[in-house]
């Protein structure tokens, strides 16, 4: 019964990602806003970087994709940071 609560909690972030970029990106078509655009491709990077924990971990477990998911990771966060620094420079 245990082994099922990893990947359940693994489908649920990546649940929670993509719903949180949909939302972002719902609202940056309504406003325009250039930070939730970033908002909306970090959310997204995140969100594919958990998808491809599943893959990693449940689907494919004799495959190493750590540094894949890594790699997706930094994309996410220096996107967002790019947009903060970017949106901060026009203020």
């Amino acid at each position: 019964m245990t082994h099922y609560f990893a990947p359940a909690v693994y489908l649920l972030c990546f649940l929670a990602a993509s719903l949180c970029a949909i939302m972002l990106g719902r609202s940056f078509r309504r406003t325009r806003n250039a930070l939730l655009f970033w908002s909306t491709l970090c959310f997204s990077m995140l969100a594919l970087n958990n998808l491809v924990l599943v893959l990693d971990l449940v689907v494919l477990p004799q495959l190493d994709l750590a540094i894949l998911r890594g790699l997706i990771s930094l994309a996410a966060i220096a996107t967002l940071l790019f947009g903060f620094i970017w949106n901060g420079e026009g203020e």
